[in-house]
């Protein structure tokens, strides 16, 4: 949808205007807190399975495992990491990923290539011809990736209804709603995917 990618693209940019000196400033912040850098880049599943680097603020330690945020010891995050996290902070440099066309503001949040149960529910329902995004149907939901049949049917879902103005829907709920990513699944709290 040609809408939706120069909505993103222009609002990409515009927010890295804006947000720039807010992301300098808070990398320089947690790299006071704890050693290793400001920014946290992984490689994550993107648009037709393929591979790309994704960018966020570092909310754990730096020698933290390498595994989805629900399987990482809780005493990894750091204090500054806990609050960009609860303000939803830690996905700003997120816009360069979305200005570049590796994601969307909206889509199915992109996995780790270890988790291959999420990737297989995905393919089955054909999501993978999505870009991933930076909040979701899912997200707004509080669906997150410990669950991988109940994220890959609602990211199904959002395939099937996807349209501008349910774009625009899930942006204001993720921003006014208080929808965190994913953070509760089955009425039990969850720690948001990183």
């Amino acid at each position: 949808m040609m809408m939706k990618r120069t909505f993103d693209f222009l609002g990409a940019a515009f927010g890295l205007l804006v947000a720039g000196p807010l992301i300098l400033a808070l990398v320089w912040i947690i790299r006071r807190e704890s050693s290793g850098p400001g920014i946290f880049s992984q490689q994550r599943v993107g648009r037709d399975g393929h591979l790309f680097v994704c960018h966020k603020l570092r909310t754990m330690h730096a020698d933290s495992p390498n595994v989805p945020t629900h399987l990482a010891p809780a005493g990894h995050v750091t204090a500054t990491g806990g609050f960009l996290r609860r303000q939803k902070l830690d996905e700003l440099p997120q816009l360069w990923n979305v200005l570049k066309g590796d994601m969307s503001f909206v889509g199915p949040r992109p996995c780790l290539p270890m988790q291959a149960a999420l990737i297989e529910e995905r393919q089955k329902r054909g999501v993978f011809a999505l870009r991933p995004g930076i909040t979701g149907l899912a997200q707004i939901n509080r669906i997150d990736m410990s669950d991988p049949v109940r994220l890959a049917e609602k990211d199904a879902q959002y395939l099937a209804s996807r349209s501008f103005m349910l774009d625009m829907g899930i942006l204001f709920r993720t921003i006014f709603g208080g929808a965190g990513n994913g953070d509760r699944v089955g009425g039990q709290a969850r720690r948001k995917q990183e």
